[in-house]
């Protein structure tokens, strides 16, 4: 029987952009499980509404995100890597975190895998050192340099986030997957995939990108005083609140 799995990576604190995939998602049932590749908190501020969201349903499995990891060591007490204007916003969002939420997100693995129709799959937020540190982020990947660094996992797909741009990439050895950032995008869009093993072990991979109402959310930024909020516009939306 053919397997069908819904991917989802970079939340981002965007419950708007999150509803409008579930609702999407949710069309489709044959879609038997989502995978999300973490940064489900981070950037943007509806941190409690997007975990709400998440922890409501029991059809996802989750890996942590270096924005989760970030707000968890702020919570902590510990070195975070964040510096400057990035690291008061994570110190804001940490200060507004339901502690509720605090034991739901230190639970989460750094890596899963899985297996359909005797593929293996391997979930990562971004590849990983051997010290379980994430790589800077490779603005110019290949199929050489993924299969080189994965050359000895045994995963046939790696899917990973952390990177906000689509990455598709099929070699001999096997497929890379990152949908793209489902909550930060120069578009009222919010990405995600949905991946096909079939019973012969042939993949599909959709890449959808679900329209969705984002205006009341980027005028947040400024209505709550988000800290770093015109480098977050500009950055990682587009300043599309500009254009509205």
């Amino acid at each position: 029987m053919d397997k069908k799995i819904a991917i989802v990576t970079d939340i981002h604190g965007n419950q708007s952009a999150l509803k409008a995939v579930f609702d999407d998602i949710d069309c489709d049932p044959q879609i038997e499980h989502i995978y999300c590749l973490g940064d489900l908190v981070g950037i943007g501020y509806e941190t409690n509404e997007v975990l709400e969201l998440l922890v409501s349903r029991s059809d996802i499995s989750f890996v942590m995100g270096n924005h989760d990891e970030a707000i968890l060591d702020v919570i902590a007490g510990r070195e975070v890597y964040s510096r400057g204007a990035e690291r008061e916003h994570h110190q804001w969002l940490a200060e507004r975190l339901d502690p509720k939420f605090i034991s739901f997100l230190k639970e989460i693995p750094t890596t899963l895998q899985a297996n359909y129709n005797e593929i293996e799959l391997l979930f990562v937020h971004y590849h990983l050192q051997e010290q379980k540190k994430f790589l800077s982020v490779d603005k110019e990947p290949t199929d050489q340099k993924l299969d080189e660094f994965y050359q000895n996992s045994t995963a046939a797909i790696v899917c990973f986030g952390h990177h906000h741009v689509i990455h598709h990439f099929k070699t001999k050895d096997r497929l890379y997957l990152n949908p793209g950032a489902l909550g930060c995008n120069h578009k009222p869009y919010a990405p995600y995939a949905i991946l096909t093993i079939a019973e012969s072990g042939a993949t599909n991979v959709c890449f959808k990108e679900v329209p969705y109402d984002n205006e009341a959310f980027l005028l947040g930024y400024k209505r709550l005083n988000v800290p770093d909020a015109d480098y977050i516009l500009k950055v990682f939306h587009g300043n599309q609140h500009l254009k509205n």
